[in-house]
């Protein structure tokens, strides 16, 4: 018996046109990372279903966007209801498929209903509400927004609910309908998402979910009848949807990507709060949130100090699966290669700098790994630089806030940094040096809030920010002039009165 029939009231399936449309097979199989034997969720992805879902988004696209706003309003406070009446369906799926420990996987149900709220707030509405100005003598111009009809939200495995339903609720709210495609290693937490939104009764075609790996994927991204594509995963394959889009400037790419986060510590720190947040950032959800500190910038004069703060709060996080009935902060890995990943990752960096704390397998069951941390000389942008994404931090040490202002820029990437100091100045100086999309103080770089923009630059990013501003992805501004006066003939055009009688 599958894991997932726990939560799931269906069998393995996809979800087009508002019905659940059964998958066979194994190609896609996803294993509790705590517990590889059991099977999760299995089946075979249909190529046909994306197509179908892809025509059943654009037949319900006329009829939903011309719902008012506030008609549109009403489903997407009963998808947040939905969401709070079954928070702890959704935790467990998360926790089964992802690994995730318990607090966490109920943290990012809570988030999913959230959404709602906070993309309902005046602020973020305002950023999409239309206006008027005067124009001209008897004119008047009109700014308007529209939907840009069938959106592919591709999803990621890491937040598998959170991510993609933060573009999936301001979408709907702007009147653009959904082809969802969650990640293959979070099948089961894509299709109770469909199994909520047919709870909440959404018009046929409107919510869409579609299993599959890449090859659905790269489908979706250059389908003709689909109008956007917003993105959250790795730099390779943004980059690969960047490529295939390059004729079709009018199709909308978003892309949330991942990060090689800086941390600076200088000699004005709190050690104690530098030590705790750059553990809690680099180790949280065991390394795979793309805001993960991945790079700790120490000023010279405190590395000896600080280094020991870190290496013993880390050395002491608690890993364990959600269901072994103790306060862990860290579970496994979601799959045995991204652990090998890790692995491979630390012994080519251990063989170029200095091992702080290694990170190995733990002797149980799953894909549990122990958090590492190595030493290097110094940061360096490189071209083939990667995101380590798992439980492994790297240091170097630097002269002064110049000089680890300049490291933390050492890289492709620009999603978040943190400074710790007590020092308003040095603060001034990092906020204006550091380039990040999101710039943190005294916190560490994990931990976003859904109420401000989220996203970043270089590799990161392509300047479509997600959280609060993701409303500016799913509607375009329409200008329009309205002449209401009398008209004015331009200088220089004869016009005979005749023509007219």
């Amino acid at each position: 018996m599958l894991a997932s029939t726990a939560y799931l009231t269906h069998a393995p399936s996809d979800y087009v046109d508002g019905v659940f449309r059964s998958l066979r097979g194994d190609a896609i199989t996803t294993r509790d990372p705590a517990n590889p034997d059991a099977i999760v969720w299995q089946g075979t992805p249909v190529g046909a279903h994306a197509e179908d879902a892809v025509a059943a988004a654009r037949r319900a696209f006329p009829a939903w966007s011309a719902l008012s706003f506030d008609e549109r309003r009403v489903f997407l406070e009963r998808w947040r209801d939905t969401c709070v009446k079954h928070a702890a369906r959704l935790a467990a799926a998360i926790s089964r498929e992802i690994g995730k420990v318990k607090w966490e996987a109920e943290l990012e149900a809570k988030i999913v209903a959230e959404k709602v709220t906070i993309t309902l707030e005046d602020r973020v509405v305002a950023r999409v509400t239309g206006f008027e100005v005067a124009a001209g003598a008897g004119k008047t111009g009109i700014c308007s927004f529209k939907p840009h009809g069938v959106m592919a939200v591709l999803g990621p495995y890491n937040f598998p609910a959170h991510l993609p339903n933060g573009h999936i609720v301001p979408a709907l709210l702007l009147g653009n309908t959904i082809v969802f495609k969650p990640s293959e290693k979070g099948a089961s937490v894509g299709q109770l998402m469909a199994e909520l939104a047919h709870e909440v009764g959404f018009p046929a075609g409107v919510f869409n979910v579609v299993q599959g790996s890449g090859v659905i994927a790269s489908r979706l991204a250059t389908h003709p009848e689909v109008d956007g594509v917003l993105f959250t995963g790795s730099f390779p394959v943004g980059r690969r949807i960047l490529e295939a889009n390059l004729d079709t400037p009018g199709r909308l790419i978003a892309l949330e990507m991942g990060g090689s986060n800086p941390a600076v510590v200088t000699a004005k720190a709190d050690l104690r709060r530098a030590a705790i947040e750059c553990v809690r950032a680099s180790y949280a959800t065991t390394g795979q949130r793309c805001t993960c500190t991945r790079r700790i910038i120490v000023e010279e004069s405190i590395a000896d100090r600080f280094i020991p703060m870190f290496l013993k709060v880390a050395s002491n996080l608690i890993i364990a699966a959600a269901d072994d009935g103790v306060p862990a902060f860290m579970g496994p890995l979601v799959t045995g290669e991204a652990r090998d990943v890790v692995l491979r990752a630390q012994a080519a960096l251990a063989a170029r700098g200095r091992l702080l704390l290694e990170a190995s397998a733990l002797d149980r069951a799953g894909y549990f790994i122990s958090p590492g941390a190595v030493e290097v000389a110094r940061f360096e942008c490189s071209a083939d630089e990667t995101e380590i994404f798992g439980p492994f931090v790297q240091f170097a040490r630097a002269r002064d806030l110049d000089d680890a202002i300049a490291q933390a820029n050492a890289t492709n990437f620009g999603l978040a940094a943190s400074l710790f100091s007590s020092d308003e100045e040095q603060w001034r100086r990092f906020m204006s040096g550091c380039r990040a999309g999101c710039v943190n103080w005294n916190t560490g770089t994990a931990g976003a809030s859904s109420k401000l923009p989220f996203g970043g630059l270089g590799r990161s990013g392509n300047h479509r920010p997600a959280g609060a501003f993701a409303v500016d992805s799913v509607a375009y501004p329409v200008a329009t002039m309205v002449d209401h006066g009398e008209l004015v003939v331009a200088q220089g055009m004869s016009v005979d009165p005749r023509l007219f009688t």
